[in-house]
């Protein structure tokens, strides 16, 4: 059996910040949760171009 996935949760501690990313073609989105899963704030949206990048 792998235990590989147990492995990963265990290291998520109370001071762990996780982000997930959203990659798309025109607009990607991003967002902070703490380590019980309680988002921190709302989504932050940025587009795909030159001034997003900036």
């Amino acid at each position: 059996m792998n235990y590989t996935q147990n492995k990963k949760i265990s290291q998520i501690t109370e001071s762990t910040l996780i982000i997930g990313i959203d990659i798309a073609k025109h607009s990607h989105v991003a967002r902070a949760q703490d380590f019980r899963g309680i988002e921190l704030d709302k989504y932050i949206e940025v587009s795909n171009s030159i001034e997003g990048f900036n």
